[in-house]
């Protein structure tokens, strides 16, 4: 069931893909899991469209069948209890790169875990980032980039951060390309596979968890 509802994402197929998963959901597959299966249908279709195999429409068709996939599982995810916020997290993704699911997930699941999340959306020039964490006074920046166009504007968002003297923000990074490499390379904080990588990481940040 698993390997079907990543042909269907794959094949573009959004009536599958949204059967398949309401079938796990019934047969208690963790939404994390089904994310995982998203996340690798989407590399997929994300290096198809690196190497001119599929292009913008069909990139934001599968941009939209991920998305109603993530609100079938909203209400089965668990985070923490209404209340104060942790902190602030400014997040977007950054300045070339249109993507928003895999960072509607991702904010999602930071604010589920206790976080206000300043969300400045998609394409964003890094000034704008800039200007969001001195307005908010955060101390936590997500740089989100589903394709390896992406790696560039988050290196140069980094180091804008640096030259406006913001040297107490933490940054974390994620998307289809982003590694350990990447990472360490354009001087990122740290890195997550998952949305739960970012909520544990944001959380060890802001002294939740040790």
């Amino acid at each position: 069931m698993k390997d079907e509802l990543f042909d269907a994402l794959k094949s573009l197929n959004r009536d599958e893909a949204l059967r398949i998963t309401d079938e796990l959901l019934q047969n208690n597959v963790e939404p994390e899991e089904i994310l995982e299966i998203g996340k690798k249908a989407m590399q997929y279709i994300g290096e198809r469209f690196d190497i001119g195999e599929l292009f913008l429409p069909e990139l934001m068709i599968s941009g939209v069948i991920l998305g109603g996939i993530a609100e079938k599982l909203k209400p089965f995810m668990q985070g923490s209890e209404p209340g104060k916020k942790i902190g602030v997290i400014v997040f977007g993704t950054v300045e070339g790169d249109v993507h928003d699911i895999a960072k509607d997930i991702v904010v999602f699941m930071l604010e589920v875990n206790g976080f206000e999340v300043i969300d400045l959306g998609i394409d964003v020039p890094a000034e704008k980032f800039v200007e969001a964490v001195k307005e908010h006074k955060a101390k936590i920046v997500g740089l989100s980039g589903f394709l390896t166009l992406a790696i560039e504007p988050m290196r140069n968002t980094i180091s804008a951060l640096k030259q406006a003297e913001l040297t107490d923000v933490k940054i974390m990074i994620g998307g289809g390309p982003i590694n350990g490499t990447v990472c360490d390379d354009i001087g990122a904080d740290a890195w997550g596979e998952t949305a739960m990588d970012a909520a544990t990481i944001a959380k060890e940040w802001a002294g939740v968890i040790a």
